[in-house]
């Protein structure tokens, strides 16, 4: 277990480090960053990489929006095998639903109980 949390550390670390560094020293924005880790989780689970990156540090690689990437391409790969190519616009859709669905829920709830500071 406690390799298992190491490897969690260290592949989440070095995703989160890459990020920071994109911050720090380039002029893309957060919401270009952001959007390039999606993409990047899509291309390196096209190429068989990230499944096993997932499977080496768990969380550590499911977690980060990389993760959220190979999310939306494992979905459409499944979708595609069981619907053809009608499942190309469903798959992402489906696997990645309880998700957003969730992160949507929690959002409203802070936001009831939480009052917003005005600057």
């Amino acid at each position: 277990m406690i390799k298992d949390l190491i490897w969690a550390f260290i592949v989440g670390g070095v995703l989160c480090a890459i990020g920071q560094v994109l911050i720090d020293y380039t002029k893309l924005t957060p919401a270009r960053i952001l959007t390039a880790y999606v993409v990047a989780g899509v291309l390196l689970s096209a190429v068989g990489i990230y499944p096993k990156m997932v499977e080496l540090a768990g969380g550590g690689a499911s977690v980060p929006l990389t993760g959220f990437g190979n999310l939306l391409a494992e979905g459409v790969k499944e979708s595609v095998d069981e619907k053809g190519i009608l499942g190309i616009f469903m798959g992402g859709l489906t696997a990645s639903s309880a998700g957003i669905t969730a992160a949507m829920v929690f959002g409203v709830i802070a936001a009831a109980i939480f009052k917003p500071k005005q600057d």
